[in-house]
This record gives structure tokens, C-alpha cells and sequence, in this order.
């Protein structure tokens, strides 16, 4: 999935901060803990097979939990009664990022499972880190082949390891409260709005003017200026990286499109100026306090408005064609190698992302899944979401699934993402920073932080 800096997130994705700030705030955002996921050692059950507890830690949306998703965890119990499943969940992916990348270079405290969000996949499969993983090939049964060809090469490494299995991926949409459009004088079918913006997220802008004209009072068209960049950018074919998986950022016709739109919504006042997946859940508030007209949404966004919104909300939202096709986000599941239940935590991982599993999940959640047949499957193509009503997701999702060409990216995209949303877009939009001034305080950033 995509959170903040992505889920996903998937899933995307965050406020941009030291690894030593992030593990002081952050001590316990990843399983493990400083355990090495050992479990329950020297018990055993009925059958006589040990006694152990997986740890998984996640971020954002994944949809697998016993509560608000698709249950897995209970049903692969009740087929495994020697395995316990525990999963720690954090909203924040860069702080999720920033400490797991502490913990792997110290090669301690890792869950048995580690989510690892798209944005990063390219430094968690790098020279520095590429020994630190299971190789999936050998060790779990995945079949492979289930999975988008793509997917698979994101997550292998330059001497062919697979270092993780597919969760989902990030096609977007746009997700509209028909009942502020409704007040606004705004057509409510999703064919109708989609047409509203159809091809052009210049005509994106022009809609959200048309509402502040008559908007209800308190309520913005957008959520966030940040949260528009990572759609615009998403649908571009070049991002922050070139051709050749270098990071070229400042030159990327993508990132000045985004940059630019994104601007001119916080700028124009058509934002509700918020920083998705903020620790304080200001966000998430919003959601149930109808705060906003609209949100960009690829397919995991779906499982964090029914979550947020509340049942109260529920058939107020819809989902429209966005108005460029893109993918933000998409997550991977992973296999520390350090932990002592490696090959059963790679048992996990391949039937958490085994299709069965992502036809499980897209049917509670709305997680669009990185299987092939699944992808194409009645489960998928005629899935209704409950909480949406009568939108055909599945149909409205697929469809943009297949025009997916990912782009190339680099080891640092995740990181360089963060500090244009969180130390560029987010002053801009928050603080009023004259956008000049905002983009030559990233490039600083980019320059102290990152080393290429």
C-alpha cells in the first residue's frame, strides 16, 4: 500500500527526519522491539511443533488485520495452531523507513515480516542492505510467475535475489464527498465529474475554484497540497529519477508539473491545508468531520476513508476517474534474514501475497493486488466496496492498473519525495514560504542529507 511518503503506501508519504530523531520518537514503530522475533522458544503444541510468534511490522493500510480487514491473521493461525501473529502498524512510513533502516545496519531488533513501501524498494534491495534480506526465490514457496513481471523486478537485487513479494499496487483515482459537491452546485455522478477534469489537472484546479465559489463554510476542495504533488507526479512518466535509475530531481519535467500545481493550489486557497497521516490525526478527522471535498486516491486510500470517515460517512463518498492515470504507491513484504524463524516468516509472507490472499484483502480493503490473474478476476472486476456504495471499484481500479508503466527510480526517491512535500509543499501551503525560497531549502536538504 501507499501511506504519507507513499501505501499502501502502499501504502504513501512523510514528514522528513533525521534516523537519530526518528528512533528517539519512534522506539517501539517496529516490531521486535529489540527482540529478535524468538517467540515463545521451548514450547510446544499439541502436535508437538513448536510454539513460536511471528512479528510483522507495517505501515499505512495493508488490510490483513483481524479487525477492520480481511482477517488472515486468524485464518493462517487456525491452520497453523503453533503460530502466533503479531502485527505493529504505524501510520507514519518515512519515521517506519527511517527506523527500520537503523535496525537493519545494526542487523537487531527486526520484526520476522518487514513491510517496505515502493519509494524504497531501490535502497532496501542495494548493495548496502541486499545481504540483509531472505532470498524469496529459495525460501518460502512463492510462485513468482503470479506476480506482475514489473513488480518482481523492483524488488530484486543486481545478483538476482528477491528480496520481496508484492502486496499491491497504486493505481489512482479521485474520491469526492458527493454531499459537499451536492452543496457546492457540483454534479454528483462520477461520470460527470470525471468529465470535469478529464486529461487535464489544469481542469482538476478549475473545478476546485468552481467550489470555493460555494463551498460550505469550512470545507476546502482539497485535503492537502502535498497529497495532490504525489498524484500529479504519479501520473508523470518521468519523477524524481532518469532514465538510468539516477536521481535528477531537479531537472524532471514530472516533479516541476506537480510542483507547480501543487503551488497553485495552496496558494489559491483550495487546500484544506493539512499534512496527511499526521501523527495528531487531524487528518483523519477531517475525514469524519467532512473537511474536504476531494482526496487523491489510489486504490489504498479506499481502506483509510472507510476506517477514518466512520460508518457515518458511509455512501457519502465516490470514487471518479482521476484526471491523468498514475500509480502512487504499493508496498512489498520482505524477510529480514537475522531473525530465527526466517523460512516459517517466508512461509507468511508468500501466503499473505499469494492471490487467494490479495482477491481476500481488495474485497475488504480496496487494495489493488500485484497478481496477475487476480487482476483480471470477477473478484476484482465486479467488486462493489460496501462503504462506496454501487461504485464499481474493481472496474474503476483495474482499468487503470493496465495503463501502468512504472517509472524508474532511484535508491533516494522515497527520502527525496518527503523533503519536497513535507519541507517544500508543506511550508508553502502552512507557513506561506515564498515558493522560491521553499525549493532552494529542499535542494539544501537533498544536498546535506542525501550522498550519491
Amino acid at each position: 500500500m501507499r501511506t504519507s511518503s507513499s501505501r499502501r503506501g502502499r501504502r504513501t508519504t512523510i514528514n522528513a527526519i533525521s534516523v537519530a530523531v526518528a528512533v528517539a520518537a519512534g522506539a517501539a514503530l517496529l516490531t521486535g522491539c529489540g527482540d529478535d522475533g524468538a517467540g515463545s522458544e521451548g514450547t510446544a503444541d499439541k502436535a508437538g511443533k513448536e510454539q513460536i510468534t511471528l512479528r510483522i511490522g507495517t505501515f499505512g493500510s495493508f488490510g490483513y488485520d483481524n479487525t477492520t480487514g480481511a482477517k488472515l491473521y486468524a485464518e493462517y493461525e487456525k491452520a497453523h495452531p503453533n503460530i502466533k501473529i503479531e502485527e505493529s502498524n504505524v501510520a507514519d512510513g518515512q519515521k517506519y523507513w527511517d527506523t527500520l533502516k537503523l535496525r537493519l545496519s545494526r542487523n537487531s531488533g527486526l520484526a520476522d515480516i518487514q513491510a517496505l513501501e515502493v519509494g524504497y524498494i531501490a535502497e532496501a534491495t542495494g548493495s548496502a542492505m541486499a545481504d540483509r534480506w531472505t532470498d524469496l526465490r529459495t525460501t518460502g514457496g512463492a510462485d513468482l510467475g503470479a506476480f506482475l513481471d514489473w513488480k518482481v523486478k523492483q524488488a530484486t537485487t543486481g545478483d538476482g535475489k528477491v528480496i520481496g513479494l508484492g502486496t499491491d499496487i497504486g493505481p489512482m483515482a479521485i474520491c469526492y464527498n458527493k454531499d459537499l459537491f451536492a452543496k457546492a452546485g457540483l454534479p454528483t455522478d462520477r461520470t460527470e465529474v470525471a468529465k470535469l477534469w478529464a486529461g487535464d489537472w489544469a481542469k482538476f484546479l478549475q473545478t476546485g475554484e468552481t467550489y470555493k465559489k460555494n463551498a460550505p463554510a469550512g470545507t476546502a476542495f482539497h485535503d492537502s497540497a502535498s497529497g495532490l504533488f504525489n498524484a500529479v507526479v504519479a501520473s508523470e512518466p518521468v519523477q524524481y529519477s532518469n532514465t538510468k535509475g539516477e536521481l535528477d530531481y531537479a531537472n524532471s519535467p514530472g516533479v516541476k508539473k506537480a510542483w507547480d500545481t501543487a503551488v497553485t493550489a495552496a496558494q489559491g486557497g483550495l487546500t484544506a491545508k493539512l499534512r496527511q497521516f499526521d501523527e495528531k490525526g487531524t487528518w483523519n478527522a477531517a475525514f469524519k468531520n467532512a473537511k474536504f471535498a476531494t482526496v487523491a486516491c489510489p486504490s489504498w486510500m479506499t481502506g483509510i476513508i472507510k476506517e477514518q470517515a466512520g460508518p457515518e460517512n458511509q455512501g457519502k463518498w465516490d470514487i471518479a476517474a482521476p484526471p491523468v492515470a498514475g500509480n502512487w504507491g504499493g508496498s512489498f513484504l520482505a524477510v529480514p534474514k537475522s531473525g530465527k524463524h526466517a523460512k516459517e516468516a517466508a512461509e507468511l509472507a508468500a501466503w499473505l501475497t499469494a492471490p487467494a490472499q490479495h482477491a481476500k484483502v481488495f474485497g475488504v480493503n480496496g487494495n489493488i493486488p500485484s497478481s496477475k490473474d487476480t487482476l483480471g478476476s470477477p473478484t476484482v472486476q465486479d467488486a462493489k466496496l460496501p462503504y462506496f456504495g454501487d461504485t464499481p471499484v474493481g472496474k474503476i481500479y483495474s482499468q487503470a492498473a493496465a495503463g501502468i508503466t512504472p517509472a524508474p527510480i532511484s535508491r533516494w526517491d522515497g527520502q527525496v519525495k518527503t523533503f519536497l512535500t513535507d519541507n517544500g509543499i508543506l511550508d508553502i501551503e502552512q507557513r506561506g514560504t515564498d515558493p522560491a525560497k521553499a525549493w532552494d531549502n529542499v535542494k539544501k536538504l537533498v544536498d546535506d542529507k542525501i550522498d550519491k
